[in-house]
Order: C-alpha cells, then sequence, then structure tokens
C-alpha cells in the first residue's frame, strides 16, 4: 500500500445474513473500527438489511455498500433497486460490476458503466470491478482483458469522486486459490499505469483493491504492494475475527509506512 492512499478494506456479504445476523455482524464491525484507525472500513449486506445496518453504523464511519443497483433511477424493473432508492436506505457506496454479475447475470462492461454512471448522480461511490477468467489467465490475456473492461468505464471513474477499482480474478473468488503477492501487484501496478494515462490525480487518488480469495494468512503479503490499497473480501468478511485480521493487516502495514 501506497501512504498517500488511506487503506480500503470492504466486505462483501453477498447473498448472505439478510436480517438479524447482519446487523450481529455489523455490531461487531463497529466495535472493530475504533481498533484499526487510519483504515477505512466498508459493509455491503444485501438490500434486505441495508437500512437496519446502515443505522447501527451510523456516526462510526464504517461505510456502507449495496452489491449492485439498476441504471434506472425509477420504473416498472421487478425486483431491481435504484441507486436513489439505495440512498434513502443509507448507503454511501456500491458494488459496480462484480465477476458473479458478469457470469451469472449477462452483466456487460456497457452495462457498468451506466451503473457507474447511475451511482455517481445519486452521490453514491462505486466499488468498480475488474478480472479475467481462468481461461483467460491460462492463454496470457490478463492485462487485455482487465485493460479492456477498465477502459469501457474509465470515462464514468474519472467523473466519479473517490471511486475505488477493484481486482478480482475471476478463477481466485471463492475458490480458496488466489493470485500471488507477484502476480496481484503486477495487475494492480497495469491498473495504476492506465489510470495515470488518463491522469495523474486519478492515478495517484484511485484506490486499487484485490479481491480474490484475501484470507488473514495471505494479507500480509498481499497489502505489502505499493500498487494495493486494501481488499474487497468475500467468504472472510463473514466471520469477524477473519474480517478484522485482515484489518489489521491493513493497519499494520499502514502504521509501519
Amino acid at each position: 500500500m501506497n501512504p498517500s492512499r488511506k487503506p480500503l478494506i470492504a466486505g462483501n456479504w453477498k447473498m448472505n445474513l439478510g436480517g438479524l445476523a447482519g446487523l450481529e455482524l455489523a455490531m461487531r464491525v463497529k466495535s472493530l473500527a475504533p481498533q484499526v484507525p487510519g483504515v477505512d472500513l466498508l459493509v455491503a449486506p444485501p438490500f434486505t438489511a441495508i437500512a437496519a445496518v446502515a443505522h447501527e453504523l451510523d456516526g462510526t464511519g464504517v461505510f456502507v455498500a449495496a452489491q449492485n443497483l439498476h441504471q434506472q433511477p425509477s420504473g416498472a424493473f421487478t425486483g431491481e433497486i435504484s441507486a436513489p432508492m439505495l440512498v434513502e436506505s443509507g448507503a454511501t457506496w456500491v458494488i459496480v460490476g462484480h465477476s458473479e454479475r458478469r457470469q451469472f447475470f449477462g452483466e456487460t462492461d456497457a452495462g457498468v458503466d451506466a451503473k457507474i454512471r447511475a451511482a455517481t448522480a445519486a452521490s453514491l461511490t462505486p466499488i468498480v470491478c475488474v478480472g479475467e477468467s481462468l481461461a483467460e489467465r491460462e492463454a496470457g490475456r490478463t492485462l487485455e482483458v482487465v485493460g479492456a473492461q477498465l477502459a469501457a468505464v474509465l470515462d464514468a471513474i474519472e467523473g466519479a469522486d473517490g471511486a475505488a477499482v477493484a481486482y478480482e480474478p475471476v478463477w481466485a473468488i471463492g475458490t480458496g486459490k488466489n493470485a500471488s503477492p507477484g502476480d496481484a501487484e503486477a495487475v494492480h501496478c497495469a491498473i495504476r499505469g492506465w489510470l495515470a494515462a488518463r491522469s495523474e490525480a486519478l492515478a495517484r487518488t484511485t484506490r486499487v483493491l484485490y479481491g480474490g480469495s484475501l484470507k488473514p494468512d495471505n494479507a500480509a503479503a498481499l497489502l505489502a504492494q505499493s500498487n494495493i490499497d486494501g481488499g474487497l473480501i468475500g467468504g472472510a468478511s463473514l466471520d469477524i475475527a477473519s474480517f478484522g485480521a485482515i484489518a489489521s493487516a491493513a493497519f499494520a502495514h499502514a502504521r509501519n509506512n
């Protein structure tokens, strides 16, 4: 991590903890926050728990994100949720373009771009996800794929104040596998370079997160890389001990640099 960028440790709860259990976990995250000063914490509960979690975390400095949104502000879109609705529920961030949305729900780069713009219009800060599949990685196309995904949404990212980018190799999500620190840093460095080609200020201020089986036992090595500014965490975010250990690794690195 670069000391000029505050670490961000984001927990994506996915389709878990949508009621009382989510509120209980939020209470534990609230207790964790004072132990890791200088680290931004974020949780992304299911839609059903956003309002309760946001109320519990109000005033703590812990951010609340949604896991997805529809690009239209309202309308006849049964089962969808809009950016203004998320804001009314208490969310201030939103995850956009997660690989599971791309893989299982057919989201395209154009759709991700529209969602970033919708989030920005409602003053939601996006975490924009990019990443390659195993087949693409084995074909040596990692930078080609990630670069194309980023290029498709770069204008929208530049217009979204404080947006973060999350590199999540698809083959590492939920598999227990993770990119080596060196491999992850190489992609993060490339992302930083693409951001710099647009604007040095954009590259300097945009936090680039690693997502893909980030766990307590690999957090320190990954977060020590100069272009990795935190993590987008899935399974480990459901357990406060694991989430806390990752946040503590970020805090220790930030404190020592």
